[in-house]
């Protein structure tokens, strides 16, 4: 099972469960970067809040990034150029660098262990084949006001062609950030609930959000969750990918502290360093795909492995985890209201998350005071721009409906279902339907319909998480069938596995 390095040596949350119902200004679904620093800044305001997360504080996204903030962002300053225009990037940059400066003012404010650091940010080639991508960089960050150094060199141990350095970025331990954040949350504002999973919004004069064991009622509500609960227009304009991450501890010397982006490797696309407890880490992400659409999920792990072991003198693999993320089809996260007025989400970050997530907190409490926001426009969750959108719209409606073909069933299937290994899960045809089973490591099966209770698409078994995973938008399960993350509310719908026998 994957494990971060984060979670694994941040300090340990213990926020009750909601077992009441509560009244409030605002309603927050999602304890991660965006939800905790959404709630510090509204109760800060002296709005009365409450954050409602389903596991644990960070326990989701926040905890499994790579722990790096900075202005630049994955799809490259001068692509939103090209896409957009010159104004439009330069906004980008100055909101992400506004982002930065609010988690140092955090951190320094209340004395955040979270190991915050401004560092350098590199961008660089390996040949002559991506120089040009480099060399468009350097243009339109330049533009922004960056300070922009070309380099010649890398203290890297693998070929560089052409490089740039851009300083006063930053990195820290996410999850230290954002538990400790938590405890500094004004508490006569703010109450903060851990496993209380949100399973039903009722949409009336006053939103009331429900969970297993109270209700939460507010008059505005803040989906943090990365893709927003329930069924809403901008799922079509997001597509859900996942990456990996490795943290390798070290034999020997001392990799170089800063942010690495390789535009040409066959797998890694960055690179970063980690102290733990005196023990040099580094930190490589690799692998990109859709989420639910891959045959064999554990050769990402794999592939990882033998880059991070290429490159650097490893002593072991400490920590490998994976991460989700949506990019949204005209290169733009959406922050704002949606279609149901006093609904606001925030979701479309692509694996700039953790930049976006505090950018977003800014906007939402600029637009819940009734303050101007020179973002919010920029970013509102309402907008549509078809030529923008256009060729990542059409490619990604065209992927979600071949996905929808997997729902035409077979016969049972009698023999897959008896060979599971322990441990592991497949999708069967059982008559008319898809079912996921699972069968656990003492041999018990567990059944579940295998159509993602969103919106009815047919889910795939993650070998390397150990979940069940949607192709169309993005919900994961555990292997029983509860939600662990994305758009769907409900659990994996019960089957008897004693039925296959009555046919």
């Amino acid at each position: 099972m994957s494990r971060s390095i984060w979670n694994s040596v941040a300090p340990k949350t213990n926020f009750p469960t909601l077992k009441e119902s509560l009244v409030v200004d605002v309603a927050i679904v999602g304890g991660g970067i965006t939800g905790i620093t959404s709630a510090y800044l509204q109760a800060k305001s002296g709005k009365k809040v409450a954050v409602l997360e389903a596991g644990e504080v960070s326990g989701g996204t926040s905890g499994y990034s790579t722990g790096n903030l900075y202005s630049m962002i994955d799809k490259r300053l001068h692509h939103i150029q090209s896409k957009w225009d010159k104004e439009t990037a330069g906004a980008v940059a100055r909101s992400r660098t506004a982002a930065v400066n609010l988690v140092e003012e955090l951190v320094k404010e209340h004395n955040i262990d979270c190991d915050f650091k401004r560092v350098p940010w590199y961008l660089f080639s390996e040949s002559n084949k991506k120089d040009e991508t480099i060399e468009k960089e350097i243009a339109a960050a330049k533009d922004y006001m960056l300070q922009v150094e070309e380099v010649d060199y890398l203290p890297l141990p693998m070929p560089v062609s052409k490089a740039i350095k851009v300083e006063n970025q930053a990195q820290f331990n996410p999850s230290a950030f954002v538990r400790g954040l938590a405890q500094k949350v004004d508490s006569t504002n703010c109450r903060i609930f851990e496993n209380s999973p949100v399973y039903h919004i009722e949409k009336e004069e006053e939103l009331t959000l429900s969970t297993p064991q109270g209700t939460v009622t507010a008059k505005k509500v803040i989906l943090a969750t990365h893709s927003p609960k329930g069924i809403y227009a901008v799922q079509t304009a997001i597509y859900p990918y996942r990456e990996y991450a490795m943290a390798a501890k070290l034999k020997s010397g001392d990799f170089p502290d800063g942010i690495f982006w390789d535009t040409e490797a066959d797998f890694h696309t960055s690179m970063r360093t980690y102290r733990s407890n005196g023990e040099n880490y580094v930190l490589m992400l690799g692998g990109h795909h859709k989420v639910g659409q891959e045959d064999d999920y554990s050769r990402f792990y794999d592939k990882l492995e033998k880059n991070i072991r290429k490159y650097f003198d490893v002593s072991s693999i400490d920590y490998k985890w994976s991460a989700q993320h949506y990019k949204p089809a005209d290169g733009l996260p959406y922050i704002g209201e949606s279609i149901d007025e006093n609904i606001y989400f925030a979701t479309g970050f692509s694996t700039d998350g953790l930049t976006y997530g505090v950018l977003s907190a800014m906007i939402f409490n600029d637009l819940f005071n009734n303050r101007e926001n020179e973002w919010a426009e920029l970013y509102k969750a309402k907008r549509f721009k078809p030529v923008k959108s256009a060729k990542e719209y059409i490619k990604g409606s065209l992927n979600v409906a071949k996905q929808y073909l997997k729902n035409i069933s077979g016969t049972a299937d009698d023999e897959a279902y008896s060979e599971i290994p322990a441990g592991e899960g497949k999708v069967i045809d059982h008559g008319t339907e898809k079912w996921a089973v699972y069968r656990d490591q003492s041999g018990v099966v567990h059944c579940r319909s295998a159509l993602c209770t969103h919106l009815q698409c047919v889910v795939d078994w993650n070998d390397a998480e150990k979940s069940w995973d949607c192709p169309c938008h993005g919900s994961r399960f555990e292997p029983t069938g509860e939600v662990i993350e994305g758009p769907a509310f409900s659990p994996l719908a019960p089957k008897d596995p004693a039925s296959r026998n009555k046919e």
